[in-house]
C-alpha cells in the first residue's frame, strides 16, 4: 500500500541568521543581511519528527523532561576519548566527547577527508567502532586514500551513502561510538522534493542526523562545503545546531595546514592545530613557531616578530610590510592575514602620533605562513614593520614585540603577557618591546624587557 506524501508548505530560510519568513524579501526582517532569503519546503509533520521525548543536555541526553534547581545538578567532568592525534585533540578541546555533534569545513582539496579518516583509523586501532559515510567517494577511492597514507583499514566500515534514512537506519541498528558524514551538503532526504544540498537539504539532515547522534550517544562528525568566500555553504543555523566548528585555513600550494576552532561547547575557542601535509597524510607539528620563523634568517626592513596568542598557544609570526611611493591617485593598502580596516586607522595613528606620513605611500603588509591573526595585539608589531620599511633599517635581530595601539598614540596591554614572553624566551629572542602594563614582575632569563606607554616612544628604540 502506498503511503501518503507528506504536505508541504513554502518557507523562505535567511542562509546568515537561519531566520524563516513566510514570503521572500530583499532584506531579512531578523538580521537586516540582503539577499539571503532561500525558498525552503517545510513538511506539516516535520514537528513529529522533533517531538521526541529525549532532549539534549550538552553533549549527553536527559530523557526525564523535569525540572532541576541549578543547584542540584550532578556535576560530572566530561569523559573524553585521546584519538593520539595531538594537534586534533587540542583543537577539540581535549579530546572527542561522547554525543558531540562537531561540522568541520574548508577548501576542497585543503585535507578534511585526509585528517578525519586518519582519526577513524586511530580509533579504531583503539577497538573502538567507527563509521565513514561518504556521499562524494566510493569505498574503493577511500580504500586507496587508507593504503596511500599507510593505514591499517581492518575494522573501519565504509558506507557509500546520501540517501538519509537509509543513514538512519544504519546507526539505529549498529549504533557506531564515531560517525563521519562527509559530507552534509550530498545528503538528501526523501520526504523533501528539494535537491541535495539546497538549504532546506542541508537543514532538514543536519537536524535529524543530530537529533540520533545525541539521542544514541555517538559521536558525529560532518565535513561542510565552503563557499567562495570561504564561508561554510548553507543555512548560517548549520554552525548553530553543531557542538563544535573547526576550519581548515592555509594555502593549499603550501605543506601547511592550520586547523582553528570558532566554536566549541566542549572547550575553548580560537584554538589552533597545525598540520604538516606528507606522502603519508597530516602530521602535527609540535612547534608551528618554527614554522613561521622558519625563513627568519637575518633582519631585513620591514620586518617583525609578533608574539600571538591562539587560544592557549604562544605563537611567534613574522610581520612584513613594504612601502613604496604610490602612482595612482589613492594610495594603495593591502593586507594579508591581518585586518585590513585596522591597518588603515594604525596608518592614521602613526601620522597623528608619530609624524610619520604614508599618504603618499603605498602600503603592504603580510602574516608570514598563512595564518590569520584576529587580536589586537598586532598593532605594534605592525606599525614597528611599516617604520622600519619607511625608514629602510632592520629592527635588530632578537627583538619580538606585541601591544595594542590606541587612537590617543597609547599602548595597551595585551592578553597572556607573561605566557608570550615565555615563549619568546625559550625560543632564544633576547629583547622585547611590550606594553608596560604587561611588564614582568621578576626578570625573565636571556630577555631584555623594554616597556613603553606611548607609541612615538616605541617607534625611537625600535631601530636601536
Amino acid at each position: 500500500m502506498a503511503t501518503a506524501k507528506v504536505k508541504s508548505k513554502t518557507q523562505f530560510v535567511c542562509t546568515e541568521c537561519g531566520g524563516t519568513t513566510v514570503k521572500w524579501q530583499g532584506q531579512c526582517p531578523h538580521c537586516r543581511a540582503w539577499n539571503t532569503l532561500q525558498e525552503f519546503n517545510v513538511s506539516q509533520g516535520a514537528a513529529s519528527r522533533y517531538g521526541t521525548a529525549s532532549r539534549p543536555v550538552g553533549g549527553f541526553v536527559d530523557t526525564s523532561g523535569s525540572l532541576q534547581d541549578l543547584a542540584d545538578v550532578n556535576i560530572e567532568e566530561i569523559p573524553r576519548t585521546v584519538t593520539g592525534i595531538g594537534e586534533f585533540d587540542r583543537v577539540m578541546g581535549g579530546g572527542l566527547v561522547k554525543g558531540c555533534v562537531a561540522l568541520i569545513g574548508g577548501d576542497p582539496g585543503i585535507g578534511k577527508s585526509t585528517l578525519l579518516l586518519q582519526v577513524m583509523a586511530r580509533l579504531v586501532a583503539m577497538k573502538r567502532s567507527a563509521l565513514y559515510v561518504s556521499g562524494e567517494e566510493s569505498a574503493t577511492q577511500i580504500a586507496l586514500r587508507a593504503q596511500r597514507l599507510q593505514l591499517e583499514p581492518r575494522g573501519l566500515t565504509l558506507m557509500s551513502e546520501i540517501e538519509l534514512e537509509h543513514i538512519e537506519d544504519v546507526l539505529r541498528t549498529r549504533k557506531p561510538e564515531y560517525v563521519v558524514i562527509d559530507s552534509i551538503q550530498t545528503i538528501f532526504s526523501s520526504a523533501l522534493d528539494s535537491a541535495p544540498g539546497s538549504v532546506s537539504q542541508v537543514r532538514e539532515c543536519a537536524a535529524r542526523l543530530t537529533r540520533m547522534a545525541k539521542t544514541i550517544g555517538t559521536t558525529l562528525i560532518f565535513v561542510g562545503h565552503v563557499t567562495k568566500d570561504g564561508a561554510l555553504a548553507g543555512p548560517r543555523i548549520l554552525e548553530h545546531i553543531v557542538d563544535t566548528v573547526l576550519y581548515f585555513e592555509g594555502d593549499q600550494h603550501s605543506n601547511f595546514r592550520l586547523v582553528r576552532a570558532f566554536k566549541n561547547r566542549f572547550g575553548a575557542v580560537n584554538e589552533l592545530g597545525v598540520f604538516a601535509m606528507t606522502d603519508h597524510g597530516l602530521k602535527g607539528v609540535t612547534n608551528p613557531s618554527a614554522i613561521f620563523l622558519s625563513e627568519y634568517k637575518s633582519s631585513v626592513p620591514g620586518s617583525a616578530v609578533l608574539v600571538t596568542q591562539e587560544g592557549t598557544r604562544p605563537l611567534l609570526v613574522e610581520i612584513q610590510a613594504l612601502v613604496d611611493s604610490t602612482h595612482l591617485p589613492t594610495p594603495r593598502r593591502l593586507a594579508v592575514g591581518v585586518d585590513g580596516q585596522r591597518l588603515a586607522m594604525l596608518l592614521a595613528v602613526l601620522h597623528r602620533h608619530a609624524g610619520v606620513a604614508c599618504f603618499d605611500q603605498d602600503v603592504f603588509v603580510n602574516a608570514v605562513g598563512g595564518v590569520k591573526i584576529t587580536e589586537t595585539a598586532v598593532d605594534l608589531a605592525l606599525l614597528a614593520a611599516v617604520f622600519s620599511s619607511i625608514r629602510n633599517k632592520a629592527i635588530h635581530r632578537g627583538t619580538v614585540i606585541f601591544g595594542e595601539v590606541g587612537l590617543a598614540g597609547e599602548i595597551r596591554p595585551s592578553p597572556r603577557g607573561q605566557e608570550r614572553l615565555k615563549e619568546a624566551a625559550k625560543l632564544g629572542f633576547s629583547r622585547a618591546i611590550i606594553p608596560r602594563a604587561n611588564a614582568p614582575r621578576t626578570p625573565i632569563e636571556g630577555l631584555e624587557i623594554r616597556a613603553v606607554d606611548r607609541l612615538d616612544q616605541a617607534l625611537d628604540i625600535m631601530l636601536e
